[in-house]
């Protein structure tokens, strides 16, 4: 099974957060789980640093090299994703959240998020 990471998953397991449940700190750590963070999750990340929405306590370089380490690969977008992302019902109007599930759709992924919001598309979500 693969698995996308959504933004908060992310941000916890990066800092260490209890919010992260065990179950998706595992997921997260076992090898033979491959995950993927979306770009679009990071240009969201970025976007938010900026804005001053989010306060990273380390390095934008910190946090790509912790994903890295992490073998937590980035998935880029792609024409399948944005051929996807045009047939999405307009159940969610979050740009970085429409496309993150495009790419779960296109790539069979399922998505960790504690997004409830989200369940209302057909893709396979954790959280727990």
């Amino acid at each position: 099974m693969a698995f996308l990471i959504d933004n908060h998953p992310f941000l916890w397991f990066v800092a260490g957060n209890k919010q992260l449940l065990e179950s998706v700190k595992a997921k997260i750590f076992d090898i033979n789980e491959a995950c993927f963070l979306s770009v679009a999750s990071l240009w969201e990340i970025i976007i938010k640093n900026q804005i001053g929405k989010l306060k990273l306590n380390i390095s934008l370089e910190e946090l790509f090299e912790y994903a890295d380490r992490n073998r937590i690969d980035i998935n880029q977008i792609s024409c399948v994703h944005l051929l996807t992302l045009s047939k999405l019902p307009e159940h969610h109007s979050d740009p970085f959240d429409r496309i993150m599930v495009s790419q779960a759709i296109s790539e069979n992924f399922t998505l960790i998020s504690k997004d409830k919001g989200l369940k209302k598309y057909k893709i396979k979500q954790q959280w727990a």
